[in-house]
């Protein structure tokens, strides 16, 4: 599963759910509208400057905070395909892979690429290839299961799919 897009980094640590998409906007759970608010408190400009395939590149413990699948949907209606952090909160992770959405860990992700960086992401052969830089890192490749359940949508979805087929 090959992903491009440019990179917008945030490289302070503990980058919380509740700044990934301030709980005042919790009221809806349409991923349009909670994209307009993404990543606002953190970077206003963001909405604005983040087109559809781009990347979220951070430091350590990223989704932190409160369990809110919000979160996951704020980026993806803002047109984030992955975050690529040094680690991320344990709740964040897993929510993203349950609602069908790329969390990649790489150590030291905040200090290799830079804010408007273009990156070559593989899921399944474990690599993000800057084409900016010509340098290229390794990470843990998703296992097929996972990747068959971000391309089906989340594991509701690939459930839902099992069960049809």
């Amino acid at each position: 599963m090959l992903m491009k897009g440019r990179a917008h980094v945030y490289p302070r640590a503990h980058i919380n759910t509740d700044e990934i998409i301030p709980a005042r906007y919790l009221t809806s759970d349409d991923e349009a509208e909670l994209a307009t608010h993404a990543m606002e408190d953190i970077d206003a400009g963001f909405v604005k400057s983040v087109c559809a395939g781009d990347f979220v590149v951070s430091s350590q413990d990223f989704g932190c905070g409160s369990s809110r699948e919000h979160a996951v949907w704020a980026l993806r209606g803002a047109g984030v395909q992955a975050v690529i952090a040094d680690s991320f909160a344990r709740i964040f992770f897993r929510n993203a892979i349950n609602n069908g959405y790329a969390a990649i860990e790489l150590p030291g992700a905040s200090e290799k690429i830079s804010s408007g960086d273009e990156l070559e992401v593989d899921l399944e052969k474990g690599y993000i290839r800057n084409v900016t830089t010509s340098e290229t890192y390794a990470f843990t490749p998703f296992p097929p299961f996972v990747v068959e359940m971000l391309r089906c949508g989340g594991l509701l979805r690939k459930i839902a799919g099992a069960k049809k087929g």
